[in-house]
């Protein structure tokens, strides 16, 4: 089992249901100084705006995007700064529903992630090593 995976595992295990993927916080790093906060990269492609983001902890940010024109949500985990890979996780699921993601070794960012989701509320995570972030029940309509 993946490091996300356990650490997703663990939350649920804790009372969180998939679609409740609680946001778990790294303890406070000491005042080591951090990174320009990320930009959405445009991975999702053209059409896809930004709706919504959510800081990764200290690492990165992940931004959940729409395109009007399909009624699809994206998502992309994008680190602050390039560097090794880490483990790094997008995803996204409609609210109390499935978990559609992306996990693995990235340099600078995971996702992207679609889901089709227009009239309905979505939860999304991201995870940038042991960093995590995300909003639950957002962007219904």
């Amino acid at each position: 089992m993946t490091s996300v995976k356990k650490r997703i595992a663990a939350v649920l295990a804790a009372g969180a249901s998939v679609a409740g993927l609680a946001v778990v916080a790294a303890p406070a790093a000491s005042a080591a100084p951090t990174a320009a906060a990320a930009s959405y990269n445009g991975a999702c492609g053209s059409g896809y705006t930004v709706v919504n983001s959510a800081a990764v902890g200290t690492s990165g940010t992940i931004f959940l995007t729409y395109s009007s024109a399909t009624g699809d949500n994206c998502v992309v985990t994008v680190r602050n700064a390039p560097g090794a890979t880490i483990n790094m996780y997008a995803g996204i699921a409609i609210h109390n529903g499935l978990i559609k993601y992306d996990n693995g070794q990235y340099t600078t960012y995971a996702g992207p992630v679609y889901l089709s989701a227009a009239g309905k509320c979505v939860d999304w995570i991201g995870v940038i090593g042991s960093d995590s972030g995300g909003k639950n029940g957002t962007n219904c309509g």
